[in-house]
């Protein structure tokens, strides 16, 4: 058997969350997955995360290409930047891992699809929320058969953080919570129950103080048959606030499982109770209660790179992403006509 080889990960964006990549590389690199250059448009930013990983930086992504032998790039920048930074990757056939959300449009999303199918380049969406330790042994029960066939759900993210300090852009997003947290808890549910065929949704905006929706219900019917409720907000009032977890139930024709706070797992079927702790250890770089989501960073890198090395599309491929990235638009398109929606095929 060959051996595997060595991957040059190019990492764009050294923002706020773009620190949890680059130290995902940083663990990753014993298996193999290389840091070899940052960049950033703020040349601060991208001098210091240079400085700290001991590899070259730059301002502009084309220029790190030319000047640095790359493999995949991880794009950790705005979404609004998206579709001109995976063009550039494609059009060199290097693969692209692209941040959530995949684009501010359903059209943008597409034409990145099209432009890296046009170049047979590597293309996937940095979904992490899937990659949760707790999320996978929710799935794992699932997949084990335990509670039978998954015929309800309700997922939900609910949380009062003030995400306008470290994001102020936010506050000012047409779109917010759906586009920003919703697509997450969607991407969730198409991985417990499968795809979804039918979605309503209401939104509201909670806050005066923002312009886009800041809370959203949304109800889908699954093609299994299923029926999920996704729910969303940044406007929770409860103390403790359970961030940054998921909770959720799951019925089954079997039993149930419910995730409450603090990552406690509670499993029935066929008359017998099982809980167990689903949280993340502490890594000796992450830190609480970010440590879930920076583990779901590590875990989520781990998974792309084991997959653009060995020639494999990723779980949450680009046109993986599509599907979820359509109950988006259906949901917003719901709440502005008050019915239901069919997301696009």
């Amino acid at each position: 058997m060959a051996a595997a080889r060595d991957i040059r990960i190019g990492m764009v964006g050294c923002g706020f969350f773009a620190q949890n990549h680059l130290m995902a590389w940083q663990d990753l690199r014993p298996e193999g997955a290389i840091l070899s250059a940052v960049c950033d448009l703020d040349e601060s930013k991208a001098r210091a995360a240079g400085e700290k990983f001991g590899v070259p930086h730059f301002t502009d992504m084309a220029q790190m290409l030319d000047s640095v032998q790359i493999d995949l790039v991880d794009i950790a920048t705005r979404m609004e930047t998206h579709r001109a930074l995976a063009a550039i990757a494609s059009e060199r056939g290097i693969g692209a891992v692209v941040q959530k959300p995949f684009a501010p449009e359903w059209a943008e999303c597409v034409a990145i699809v099209e432009k890296a199918k046009a170049h047979k380049a590597w293309l996937a969406v940095h979904e992490n929320f899937r990659f949760a330790i707790s999320m996978q042994k929710v799935k794992a029960v699932i997949d084990a058969g335990t509670i039978g066939k998954p015929n309800w759900a309700r997922i939900n993210f609910r949380t009062c953080f003030n995400i306008y300090r470290g994001q102020p852009y936010l506050a000012e997003v047409g779109r917010l919570v759906i586009l920003d947290l919703g697509i997450h808890v969607l991407d969730l549910a198409r991985y417990f129950l499968g795809d979804v065929e039918r979605v309503y949704c209401e939104t509201q905006k909670r806050n005066p103080a923002i312009n886009g929706e800041d809370t959203a219900t949304i109800m889908l019917k699954h093609t299994s048959g299923a029926v999920s409720v996704v729910e969303s907000t940044y406007e929770a009032k409860r103390i403790p606030d359970p961030f940054p977890e998921t909770l959720l139930e799951i019925e089954g024709s079997e039993g149930s499982i419910v995730v409450t706070r603090g990552e406690r797992m509670t499993v029935t079927t066929q008359g017998l109770v099982f809980e167990e702790n689903i949280g993340s250890p502490l890594l000796a770089w992450t830190t609480r209660p970010w440590h879930t989501l920076q583990e779901a960073v590590l875990n989520t890198n781990r998974h792309m790179f084991q997959r653009f090395r060995d020639g494999l599309p990723a779980d949450t491929s680009a046109e993986d992403n599509l599907k979820t990235f359509a109950l988006v638009e259906a949901a917003y398109e719901s709440a502005r006509t008050h019915g239901a929606v069919k997301p696009a095929r």
